[in-house]
């Protein structure tokens, strides 16, 4: 829907606003092309320059990136997210997959104690989203698959802080799991989570903890060694 029309000064602020919201809500997830410039002009109800003017300021604070000849694609969810992403792309990936293990860990023993019904529901759903996403052996879907998932077992911690930080680690999360899982999906780096889920559904603080911590890392050449897989 076309914007209002507020003062001149205002109009890039609210495209910028209208714009991080998009990305924030999922609805251009990171990986996404965005709509074209003529498109989001015709979207938007805003001049060309304005349009510009927004895209580049979020390219800017790292939630886009512009491709000459390609398109403008979504490579993070926040501002602090693409600094996240920009600050670890090159740390010590035993280190990433430690904090993983460390957050998740702690985040699946407060679920255990906190989940919802409805948390219960999102879990199982995308329980099936994952194995499908698995079956299509496409690495790319389930990778987006996974991190949706474990997004999901940190969000029933009902722990508002460190779902937030949680998720603007997800890109960094997402290059780790890339890497873990390797180009092609095969039994080796494969883990049932079903464990996991009942033990949030049971209340089982202590085996959620325990399933949660074990997961991240995969027993390859150069990694770090785990009790079961990815």
């Amino acid at each position: 829907m076309p914007l209002s029309h507020p003062r001149r000064s205002a109009l890039s602020e609210q495209v910028i606003a209208a714009l991080r919201q998009q990305i924030a809500s999922g609805e251009w997830p990171v990986g996404s092309r965005i709509p074209t410039e003529p498109e989001l002009v015709e979207q938007l109800g805003v001049a060309r320059n304005t349009v510009r003017e927004a895209v580049r300021a979020l390219a800017h604070n790292g939630l886009l990136d512009i491709r000459q000849g390609s398109g403008t694609y979504v490579v993070a969810t926040s501002e602090l997210a693409g600094v996240m992403q920009r600050r670890f792309a090159d740390a010590d990936r035993r280190h990433v997959a430690e904090l993983r293990s460390t957050l998740e860990s702690a985040a699946a023993r407060l679920a255990a104690e906190r989940r919802t019904e409805k948390d219960l529901k999102q879990l199982d759903t995308l329980m099936v989203r994952r194995e499908e996403a698995w079956e299509t052996g496409d690495t790319e879907a389930f990778v987006t698959a996974d991190a949706t998932f474990h997004l999901a077992v940190v969000a029933a911690s009902h722990n508002d802080v460190m779902t937030a930080m949680y998720a603007d680690l997800g890109e960094v999360m997402r290059d780790w799991l890339r890497g873990d899982v390797g180009s092609e999906l095969t039994p080796e780096t494969h883990m049932d989570h079903t464990r996991l889920v009942d033990a949030i559904r049971a209340g089982d603080a202590e085996t959620a903890g325990t399933e949660a911590a074990g997961y991240p890392f995969l027993c390859r050449p150069g990694r770090v060694s785990r009790p079961s897989g990815g």
